[in-house]
């Protein structure tokens, strides 16, 4: 077997958060950055993202190209069989060329399974590397989601970056900030 450059190898990166938490505010921004043209994205329905705005020039089943240049697509069966299928249609130049994947996962994901594929499954990982993990954290719901959802505490503890969301509702005294700032650094080691 031999070893794969990391640099022909795709960078991926995993987008999670629990419900309510910003992650398609956050993707839509991240979208219309010209850096992020040649990004495909998954996600795992259509229906869950307010990509619409953006959708333009062609679509299939599962397949739409955005105006930004960004590929989308859907989970339809398994995440392994969505990865090569995107990125044979890549060879094959029947999607646009990408030069990176963002991966969003559903509020109540537990992103583990996820970070398993793209790190262990070898035809995946003969293509794509893991590039990070980016949850999105509700700063107005946090405190109490991270009590009550042990799916939030998941998706916090494997992140590589905690992204705070809410910020413009959550600016007003009591002490949540603390709270939640102590409640996070015990979960994730950035």
């Amino acid at each position: 077997m031999s070893s794969i450059e990391p640099a022909s190898l795709i960078p991926a990166t995993l987008l999670t958060g629990f419900l309510g938490s910003g992650k398609t505010t956050v993707l839509n921004h991240v979208l219309k950055q010209p850096g992020m043209a040649a990004t495909a994205v998954i996600v795992n329905e259509f229906g869950e993202i307010g990509l619409d705005h953006l959708l333009v020039e062609r679509s299939s089943e599962d397949v739409v190209l955005l105006n930004s240049g960004c590929l989308c697509c859907t989970v339809r069966n398994d995440i392994v069989e969505t990865l090569t299928s995107l990125f044979v249609d890549r060879a094959k130049r029947k999607v646009p060329w990408f030069t990176r994947v963002v991966i969003e996962t559903t509020g109540l994901a537990d992103p583990a399974p996820i970070l398993h594929t793209l790190m262990t499954e070898p035809i995946v990982a003969a293509r794509y590397m893991l590039d990070g993990v980016v949850a999105t954290v509700d700063l107005v719901n946090g405190v109490a989601t991270l009590d009550r959802q042990p799916e939030a505490v998941k998706q916090a503890a494997v992140a590589d970056h905690l992204l705070l969301t809410k910020f413009d509702l959550w600016i007003r005294p009591g002490g949540r900030r603390s709270r939640l700032g102590s409640r996070l650094s015990t979960r994730a080691p950035h």
